[in-house]
């Protein structure tokens, strides 16, 4: 994990999207648990309640899921669920400008996808 404390992005934040992109990366796989609050507190030398407010965001998303007196586990599926918002967060950010500007410059539907496979193959 990694943590910038000198941007702009509140640290609990920072703590949350860590954690999602161990999960994607499978740092943390599906059904195990993950270093507590206290441990993430002390290795990068945030304060609990930071770390705590991070973790809670995860769970919120159904990520992470608390079993009392055991800690945090990943849910099952919670990878693919990244993964699906990822995508989904794409489409709006990415491909929706990309085709207006395609459209913008006169550019077809299959010139634009032959660019696209060229930009796989480069």
């Amino acid at each position: 994990m990694q943590f910038s404390f000198d941007g702009s992005e509140p640290i609990y934040r920072q703590v949350a999207e860590q954690i999602e992109e161990t999960i994607v990366t499978s740092g943390f796989d599906e059904g195990k648990q993950i270093p507590s609050t206290t441990e993430i507190s002390k290795e990068f030398h945030i304060n609990p309640a930071t770390v705590l407010k991070g973790m809670n965001m995860v769970v919120d998303k159904g990520l992470i899921e608390k079993r009392r007196g055991l800690g945090m586990f990943v849910t099952v599926g919670a990878r693919e669920k990244i993964l699906e918002d990822r995508r989904s967060k794409f489409y709006d950010n990415f491909v929706k400008s990309l085709v207006t500007e395609a459209k913008s410059l006169n550019i077809s539907e299959e010139d634009l996808i032959n660019q696209i496979k060229r930009g796989f193959t480069e």
